[in-house]
């Protein structure tokens, strides 16, 4: 077996949007039969949650849509990541300009992207942070993230056709929203 992709979501804490869109890219990598094939993380651009699960409110949204993600502790993204990391994907334009300037050489930049680049419905490709509003936001980050880890598997499966041959053999395509939670 070859090397695992390395992937890093990232955004300010830590506690709701990068551990959300972690646990929902391996919950995808779980239904396609390729958890082993990547190797998933998540970080904060800030240090304040660090050691701290995801906020209970985004816990209890991906529970309800059967994405456990409270077993996560937050970390701060380290110069030593971009290295480690095939794709960093950040949740908005400060969260982009944060990882950028730990690369001021620009060695790294072509790896790290907005998240929402691959949503097929991008709006402003701002993954908006739903720490300070109510319920409905936690509900909507779980949309985007949903759609959007499943548009980046299919990218990173086309751009990368052995990983596709390391999943069981099955009539289901890797990423498809629907066919991959009802099978669970």
């Amino acid at each position: 077996m070859s090397m695992p992709v390395r992937i890093l979501f990232v955004c300010l804490g830590n506690i709701c949007r990068s551990p959300l869109a972690e646990g929902v890219f391996k919950d995808r990598l779980h239904a396609a039969g390729l958890s082993n094939a990547m190797d998933v993380d998540s970080a904060g651009t800030g240090s304040w949650h660090v050691g701290e699960a995801p906020d209970t409110r985004m816990q209890a949204t991906s529970r309800a849509r059967g994405v456990e993600i409270g077993h996560q502790k937050a970390r701060q993204i380290t110069c030593a990541d971009l290295e480690r990391f095939d794709h960093i994907f950040v949740m908005d334009k400060n969260n982009l300009s944060d990882v950028l300037s730990l690369d001021p050489d620009g060695l790294h930049h072509h790896k790290i992207r907005l998240f929402r680049e691959f949503d097929p419905e991008p709006g402003d490709y701002q993954v908006p942070d739903p720490y300070y509003g109510g319920e409905d936001g936690f509900e909507r980050v779980f949309d985007i993230a949903d759609r959007t880890a499943s548009m980046i598997l299919r990218r990173l499966l086309e751009e990368n056709p052995a990983l596709a041959d390391q999943a069981p053999g099955d009539d289901q395509a890797p990423g498809d929203d629907q066919a991959s939670r009802d099978t669970d």
